[in-house]
Order: structure tokens, then C-alpha cells, then sequence
């Protein structure tokens, strides 16, 4: 019997060019086939081993999210594409696969069937002679109206922004332009339209980017919300190709502290009501009120060429006042997937869980940054305006092990609610329902801490009605003197005695969901020796809980690379 097809196979099936010269040695020395076969068996086991240990070694560095996803190595920024086919979520982001610093941008790819195991596939989109590959959107042209379908099937069509950087290096302005692509195999391959770019630039604007495609069915066009340096610009098109300028927004509202970018528009229902509303969101770099990038957003309508301010929500935008998704300070560059299912329902958005502030400074070493929770966005009426709520998705709920539940009653400061072992990451969810009418702390937190006396607190001051995120002793902070300077506040707008609290721990971020997603808050921390326990604290008296939940989180991204 041959068996060196059968190795052959093999081998080439791990791409391992180590087996094969082993298989020539052999051969040469005139080893018998069984002979052969057997050996380089066992030697495909140990490589096999190897790529194992390889792989779970790659997701246990210091400061590793454990359930977020990260690239498996080097640097990564914006959410990109984000699009559900064929019973896949795609995930595009900006990737720089050759250092952990920003770099000539490529989008880097993963799916996932539950939005919280991903595997990771080959880079998507290469950056080119007409530039590097900056941030998109990526949609189902289910009518095939680009053409670009085969067989009778629908394509996916990515839209991105090139940056010329040779342009760049000339000091011109017109260095950025709108493209597609398409793939006619579920996302795996991609071919760029030969007619790029679709929209050039002007000639005069140097900031020219991030667009976000829908169908708008009423007017029968595809739809882009378009970033324009201090204002969104809206373009209309029929087959995804011939792009004709519709509108302008926002000059005159939100925050102009910075440049806008990764602008989303879309159409979504108020809770508990009939009528529908359409939400344009904007990220800032910088404006954000705790410091650098953030996320604001607005509520009107569309009509198919403008997008109009709702009147009761103007008021709440005007003289540089704004609206924001998350008040921490690691939660940018949100925005929503394309063609979820309508028997699901929901609006899903993830966003870059760092600050530009100092992105490229944190102390990891094999990759730079992650992605928030996937989280659900709905909308509500909230007295005389509206106000988006965002809430962690449910699949989020299956990773929860080794449950406890807290005992109704007060509870003194210093309670331990969990703990891990050192070297092993602290990975948790908190659910808390606080009377706040019969605690007697004037404020109280959960608070991080581990041997080296280094700790992390998020929680409520009751006096100011606010809530906090204070770093300030959590670690290693010499990487940017702006990382930690002072707690980062929130403001509660719930005047409800009852304080819902979730709040998600991962290796080294907090994610905190107050009054069932009103006020959010995101931020990273990097404890050189981990956080080993979680504590909750109090100030100046007890916290009174009405209902307690903690619950461990368990990993989701090691051997899923």
C-alpha cells in the first residue's frame, strides 16, 4: 500500500513546508513506505501539538480580551462591512498586518454565526495603486442591481474609501475617493470594479470618506452617508455605481470638536409604538466630553434625499451641544449590520473599543486593539425627545458559568463578588439592581484589584447623580499621560429609585449598561500583574440590593482562529 499520497495530502492540508523536506529525507534514505508513513505521522502529531499550544498561547498575552474579538496579531482600528449572509455575521475592520502601529490599511476579515465565536479569514481587501484601503460598508445587492451577481445569486458589494498617499506625500487634498468590490463566494474572495473610484474627490477636500450604504426601497436607490470634514454628505445610486450627491446635514448641529467620521444612517421603530424614526450616526475625532474620539448621534427623518432633524430633538443638538452613544472613553467608530434578517428584528452595533488619544501607545505587544460587545440598539421616547438605549446582545448570555446570586438586603463595603486565580484572566458579568431609596452610601463602585495593589473602580456617586469610571491607579499608565489624568463621568437621566446595573469584565476593559442601556460607559485598563478579585465598594454607608447576579464569563476566542 502507498501511503505517501495520502501524508501528501496531509501535509499540504496544514501547509507544513517542514513535513514535506522530512518526506524528501526519507525517501532519499530509502526508508520503506510503511516505514515512511509511520513516522511521519507521529511528526504531523507533533506539528499538530504544536499549532495547537501556537494557537492558545497567542490568546493568553497580558491584557488579551477573552470574549471580544481581536485580530490574532498586530493592529486593527474601525469596524468595517459589517453584513449578515447565508447565515454568517461578517466583520471587516481596518488592519495593518505588518507592525501594531497604524499602517498602509488593508481589511482584515472574521465571521461569526453568533456574534461572539469568530474565525478569521485572509485579508479582503489589498491596498493598491489608487491607495490604501480605509473604512466602508458592505452590503446584499439582493436585486442584483451592480450586475455583479453570478447565477442567479445575489452578490455582497463592499464600499470603501481610498486614501492616496502619494497625494498625501504632495500635500494635495484630494487624497480620497469612494470604491467597491464584490464577492460572489460568501465574502471569501473579492474582485474590485475596474471602474474605480465611483465617487472621486472634488478636487479640493481633504476629508472625503467612511461611507455607509443602505436600500432606501421608497425611492428605489441605494443611499451613502458619507463623512465631509465637519458634515455628512448624502449620495444616491441605482446600481451601486453611478453616485449622484442628494444632500447635506450637520454643519449646523452636534459636536464640532473634531473631524466627523463613520457617519450610519438607517430606519428604526420606537419602542412601544407605531411610528418609525431614522437615526444618523456620527464619530468624532476628537469632542468626545471625557476626551478625544467618541460616538453622538441624531433622531429625524429621510426622506429619500434629506435627512431632517426631528423638532423635538433639535433642541438637544444645537449651540455645540450633543447627543453620545457611550460616555467612556474607548468606544469609537460605531456602526450597525447590513441585512440582518427581519424575523430577527434587531439593530446590531459594534464599535473600535479604544481612543485615538493614545491608540497606538497601549502596552500590548503581539496585536493593538479590539471591538466592543456586540450590542443591540433600540430606540425610545423620553419625555418631549428620543433617546437610543444599548443593551449587550443576548447571545452574551450563553457564556455565562458558574452562576451565584447575591442575597436581597444590604451590603457593607469591601463584599467580594469574585475572584480568580492570578495568571488567569478575571472575565465577568455583574448584574445588579440597586434600591437606591434604601442605600445609605452616598455613592458605591465595583472595584478591580490584585497584589500589587493596582485597582480599577466603575460605579455611581449618588450625590451628583453621575456615574464614574476612575483609572487612575489601575496599572500601567506610562504610555500616555492623558490615558488616566482624572475619573471619566456619565450622567444618569433615570429619576428611578430602582438602579439596574450590567456590567461586563474582560481581561482589561469594563463595560457598564446602566437603566437597561441609557448611560453606557467603555474603557480599557492594563494592570501589569491582572486584576485578581472584584469587590464591590461603598462610600459612607450601604448599598442596599434588591437583586444580584455575577456570573463567570467563559472564553470564546481561543482555537477559534
Amino acid at each position: 500500500m502507498n501511503y505517501i499520497p495520502f501524508y501528501l495530502a496531509v501535509s499540504q492540508s496544514i501547509g507544513s513546508p517542514q513535513a514535506n523536506q522530512l518526506l524528501q529525507i526519507l525517501k532519499i534514505k530509502g526508508y520503506p513506505t510503511l516505514r515512511v508513513f509511520f513516522l511521519t505521522a507521529l511528526w504531523l502529531c507533533l506539528l499538530l501539538r504544536t499549532s495547537v499550544c501556537q494557537s492558545q498561547h497567542k490568546y493568553q498575552e497580558p491584557h488579551r480580551p477573552q470574549f471580544h474579538f481581536t485580530p490574532p496579531e498586530k493592529w486593527m482600528n474601525d469596524p468595517n462591512g459589517m453584513v449578515y449572509y447565508q447565515g454568517e455575521y461578517h466583520l471587516f475592520y481596518q488592519y495593518y498586518p505588518d507592525a501594531t502601529v497604524w499602517g498602509p490599511m488593508h481589511w482584515g476579515h472574521a465571521v461569526s454565526k453568533d456574534l461572539m465565536h469568530w474565525k478569521h479569514l485572509p485579508i479582503a481587501l489589498y491596498p493598491d495603486s489608487l491607495g490604501y484601503i480605509f473604512s466602508g460598508s458592505a452590503v446584499v445587492d439582493w436585486n442584483n442591481t451592480s450586475g455583479f451577481g453570478k447565477n442567479g445569486k445575489p452578490p455582497l458589494v463592499a464600499i470603501f474609501t481610498y486614501h492616496d498617499m502619494e497625494k498625501e506625500r504632495a500635500k494635495l487634498p484630494n487624497t480620497q475617493s469612494q470604491a467597491i468590490a464584490y464577492s460572489n463566494d460568501r465574502g471569501r474572495t473579492w474582485i474590485k470594479y475596474a471602474g474605480n473610484p465611483v465617487i472621486p474627490n472634488p478636487g479640493t477636500i481633504r476629508d472625503f470618506r467612511d461611507p455607509k450604504v443602505i436600500w432606501h426601497a421608497p425611492s428605489k436607490q441605494w443611499v451613502m452617508a458619507l463623512a465631509v470634514g465637519d458634515h455628512v454628505e448624502l449620495w444616491g445610486a441605482p446600481d451601486l455605481k453611478k453616485w449622484t450627491y442628494l444632500s447635506s446635514f450637520g454643519q449646523e448641529y452636534g459636536s464640532h470638536g473634531g473631524v466627523w467620521e463613520c457617519p450610519d444612517l438607517f430606519p428604526i421603530k420606537v419602542e412601544g409604538a407605531t411610528e418609525e424614526k431614522w437615526v444618523l450616526i456620527v464619530n468624532i475625532n476628537p469632542g468626545h466630553p471625557n476626551g478625544g474620539s467618541g460616538t453622538q448621534y441624531f433622531v429625524g427623518q429621510f426622506d429619500g434625499k434629506n435627512f431632517v432633524l426631528d423638532p423635538t430633538f433639535k433642541p438637544d443638538v444645537s449651540k455645540n451641544h450633543a447627543v453620545w452613544m457611550d460616555w467612556g472613553r474607548d468606544h469609537y467608530a460605531a456602526v450597525t449590520w447590513s441585512d440582518v434578517p427581519v424575523k430577527d428584528g434587531r439593530r446590531l452595533l459594534i464599535a473600535w473599543m479604544s481612543n485615538w488619544d493614545y491608540a497606538t501607545r497601549v502596552p500590548t505587544e503581539a496585536w493593538r486593539s479590539g471591538a466592543t460587545l456586540p450590542r443591540e440598539i433600540t430606540l425610545h421616547k423620553t419625555g418631549n425627545s428620543y433617546r437610543l438605549k444599548s443593551m449587550p446582545i443576548k447571545e452574551l448570555e450563553k457564556l455565562r458559568s458558574k452562576t451565584k446570586k447575591l442575597p436581597q438586603g444590604a451590603l457593607a463595603s469591601g463584599r467580594l463578588l469574585a475572584e480568580s486565580p492570578a495568571g488567569k484572566p478575571l472575565c465577568y458579568e455583574v448584574m445588579l439592581e440597586i434600591d437606591l431609596a434604601k442605600t445609605t452610601a452616598i455613592g458605591f463602585s465595583i472595584y478591580l484589584s490584585n497584589a500589587l495593589n493596582q485597582r480599577y473602580e466603575i460605579g455611581y456617586d449618588i450625590q451628583a447623580k453621575e456615574f464614574f469610571s476612575d483609572r487612575k491607579y489601575s496599572g500601567d499608565l506610562s504610555f500616555a499621560d492623558n490615558f488616566a489624568k482624572k475619573a471619566h463621568k456619565a450622567p444618569r437621566f433615570s429619576n428611578d429609585n430602582i438602579l439596574p446595573i450590567r456590567l461586563y469584565i474582560d481581561a482589561a476593559s469594563a463595560e457598564l449598561f446602566a437603566d437597561q442601556g441609557e448611560t453606557c460607559l467603555t474603557e480599557l485598563f492594563f494592570p501589569t500583574g491582572g486584576f485578581t478579585k472584584i469587590h464591590l465598594h461603598a462610600i459612607g454607608g450601604e448599598v442596599w440590593i434588591k437583586s444580584g447576579m455575577i456570573s463567570r464569563v467563559k472564553s470564546t476566542v481561543r482555537l477559534h482562529d
